[in-house]
């Protein structure tokens, strides 16, 4: 021991402590695991390898399933990202915990080798799918006997599963995989043949799924497309077409890299490598010549029409200057029927917005609709002009959806045939919203809540989250649908009114809120812009130019606040429950949690800080509801006010979703200090889950998730019988409010206790 601690630094020995293992076949490796580790992973990214690899080590299945870890994950993890380590872990221990615990060790061994092939956390997330759906449909039924037999197939999959990903692409793989286990499912011994690659079925099947261009066989040959002839460079990250049955993915491009398919078959006379090429010219086309617009006043439909034209605009300007790309565009273009436009009782604005395309791109195109005709012109007539901008399109296209908008396109029965360009992008660059928390990356399908006719979405995307299960010790991936909206707006009035109906305490809350207000302010010297001139600096400088030498030019001063750098977001449990009459009162929980919230806004707004107002409820893990009230941008004003005015109860209170999704906006806050107030009036629950347990075992992991994203979040509990859960999810991050009345006077209190 002695000797080992003498050759290990004082850090490794450190993470050799927390990994806790006694295998002395680990102990040999463990010092050049680290170094490769340490070389590939962040610190962060360090513990959590560490601790993935102990819990290995303590499955009971020797020390292989730990040395292999120790090897790839660090592959792994510089490959598809450190999230990936946690999935690693977890599907290593749902074989071991399963009768495949055989096929842990060639899985963990294959990993880093499909890693490189697959090169994102997604497509990796992906692949481990189609291996559990693979356990789970080779394992459950051999020969007649339920789960006492292992996937007979699975261990030679995972060990031929680096040359298939070679081969295919990841819907090629998931297709093959599928074939056996549709065909050999209760045959073991032909299972293993076709898995293993001795069946003719397997070259054939791999053989017809062997289609198409592969991105990853010409990633540096569409690099060094874009960087010769747009001077631009980015990631090239795949994703799969495989996985989305509902709504298939469109390329686009953001912060991270530019996003396309992993395969292009050849199409329309097309080869796969020129369909790539005319989806990085028309995204490097964006990239060059669009500008954001601000779109929150603007329809779905408004907003489809400007993103028509402006894709039209950039083509155009793609093909000047560099005209062989007209040719590959409109083989790639669809060819919209004019005829479907006689169609009724079907929405068309997607073909008219075809047919303007299509227009604009080919001079050859027939067609006799006067409006397209019009606007086609005044297209052209704009792009004559010099120096042509985003903004003049949008300008356009508003007037073709003012001047051939119908009734019948809101109607559900839309026409798609022949209108979609597969090629362009999804266009989530163009657009900017004054609400900027609310709108981030993975919500790009989260519209603006406001139409030209004023009325307010619903229905827009769900956003997915993992839920926790304690009996298993795992998440359950993308369990949990969350809706969400723009609460529907009341009278503001009422909220006035209930204001004043507790002006003195108000009186007493300002006094008390005024202390918190920030006092003291701090010099900034040394700028150069700034509110009055800093007169030492300002001399200083004068008597070195009068020198001779070079002055110094940060002769002003400026002020800032020193004080409160608070962000805060109030989340409302909106269930059933809160239709009950309070105890010893004549007022609903929700007519009473309605007056504390008006209260607390008008307080946090009072002081300054940044704050949001939401509410939820669930109706099963398929449908919670989230509902905006109101924004960290938004103003505290009569629009704010009118959806408070109108909060309505009902369903159930599946919290760990809600908070997980409110935690989203949270983060993206530039705060100090990130304070979730959680104000229900019973413990998670859903009509979906016999398992009492099972929502307060997950709030509780939403907690600790927060708290990880540096987010304190305190629980407001208004149920008399809540010591028997509440502890339980949030610690000592709670107060019981067994007098409900009182709750206007009490939120407020807690806010300022909790903030200063």
């Amino acid at each position: 021991m002695v000797e080992t601690v003498t050759r290990r630094k004082m850090d490794v020995e450190m993470y050799w402590q927390r990994l806790n293992c006694k295998f002395a076949q680990v102990d040999r490796v463990f010092d050049d695991c680290m170094v490769e580790a340490k070389a590939r992973l962040s610190s962060q990214g360090l513990v959590a390898y560490i601790e993935h690899a102990g819990f290995l080590g303590k499955l009971g299945r020797g020390p292989e399933p730990v040395l292999v870890y120790l090897e790839e994950a660090p592959i792994v993890a510089s490959e598809v990202g450190e999230e990936a380590l946690a999935d690693l872990r977890e599907f290593a221990h749902y074989l071991s915990t399963h009768t495949n615990f055989k096929a842990m060790v060639p899985f963990l061994q294959t990993s880093g080798a499909v890693a490189r092939r697959l090169k994102t956390y997604k497509l990796f997330r992906q692949y481990i799918e189609v291996l559990r759906d693979m356990v789970e449909k080779t394992s459950v039924s051999v020969l007649g006997h339920h789960t006492t037999f292992p996937s007979p197939g699975l261990p030679d999959l995972l060990k031929q599963a680096p040359r298939l990903l070679i081969e295919l692409s990841l819907e090629g793989f998931k297709n093959w995989v599928e074939y056996g286990i549709n065909y050999y499912s209760t045959h073991p011994g032909r299972q293993v043949d076709y898995f293993s690659f001795q069946s003719p079925d397997a070259h054939a099947v791999m053989q017809r799924e062997r289609h198409g261009t592969l991105l990853m066989d010409h990633e540096r040959k569409l690099d060094s497309y874009m960087r010769g002839l747009w001077a631009d460079h980015d990631y090239l990250v795949p994703y799969s077409l495989a996985f989305d049955e509902l709504r298939k993915p469109m390329p686009y491009y953001d912060d991270l890299g530019i996003r396309i398919p992993d395969v292009y078959d050849d199409d329309r006379g097309v080869k796969g490598i020129d369909r790539y090429r005319a989806a990085l010219a028309h995204m490097a086309a964006h990239r060059r010549w669009s500008q954001k617009m601000v779109v929150d006043n603007w329809s779905p439909f408004q907003r489809l029409a400007v993103e028509t034209f402006e894709d039209s605009r950039v083509e155009y300007l793609a093909m000047q200057r560099f005209p062989g790309l007209r040719k590959i565009f409109l083989a790639l273009h669809p060819i919209p029927d004019e005829k479907a436009l006689q169609l009724e009782s079907t929405s068309l604005i997607n073909l008219r917005l075809a047919m303007v395309s299509r227009a604009i791109l080919d001079p050859d195109y027939q067609y006799e609709n006067a409006d397209v005709r019009e606007f086609v012109g005044r297209f052209f007539a704009e792009m004559e002009k010099d120096g042509s901008k985003s903004m003049d399109m949008a300008m356009i296209a508003l007037s073709f959806i003012g001047r051939t908008r119908k009734q019948s396109d809101a109607l559900p029965n839309t026409y798609f045939d022949n209108t979609e360009v597969d090629y362009r992008d999804d266009n989530r660059h163009l657009w900017i919203y004054i609400e900027q928390g609310d709108d981030e990356e993975t919500t790009f399908e989260h519209l603006d809540q406001k139409q030209q006719d004023n009325e307010e979405l619903k229905g827009l995307p769900p956003r997915h989250y993992h839920e926790w299960d304690y009996n298993a010790v795992h998440y359950r991936p993308d369990w949990v649908s969350v809706y969400e909206s723009l609460h529907p707006r009341g009278n503001a009035a009422k909220i006035d009114k209930l204001l004043d109906k507790h002006k003195a305490l108000a009186k007493r809350l300002k006094a008390m809120l005024d202390m918190l207000k920030p006092q003291d302010k701090v010099r900034i010297r040394y700028q150069e812009e700034g509110s009055e001139l800093d007169l030492d600096v300002a001399i200083r400088s004068l008597i070195d130019f009068k020198g001779g030498s070079q002055p110094d030019t940060r002769i002003n001063m400026s002020h800032k606040t020193d004080g409160r750098d608070v962000a805060v977001m109030l989340l409302l449990d909106l269930s059933q429950s809160l239709n009950e009459k309070a105890v010893g009162c004549n007022q609903t929980i929700l007519e009473l949690s309605q007056e504390a919230v008006s209260l607390l806004a008008w307080a946090v707004d009072q002081v300054g800080d940044k704050f949001a107002i939401a509410g939820f409820h669930s109706d099963t893990r398929h449908n919670v509801r989230y509902f905006h009230m109101k924004g960290y941008n938004e103003p505290w004003n009569d629009e704010v006010k009118s959806r408070l005015a109108a909060m309505e109860a009902g369903f159930s209170t599946r919290m760990g979703g809600a908070m997980r999704h409110a935690a989203h906006y949270l983060k993206a806050q530039q705060a100090d200090k990130k304070l979730m107030l959680i104000l229900t009036d019973g413990e998670p629950a859903d009509i979906d889950v016999d398992d009492d347990q099972l929502l307060i075992q997950d709030a509780k992991q939403a907690v600790k998730e927060l708290g990880a994203d540096g987010i304190y979040s305190y629980c407001i509990n208004l149920d008399p019988k809540a010591d028997e859960y509440v502890a339980d999810i949030f610690g000592k991050q709670y107060t019981i409010i067994d007098h409900v009345d009182r709750l206007p006077e009490k939120l407020p209190e807690l806010f300022i206790a909790l903030t200063k």
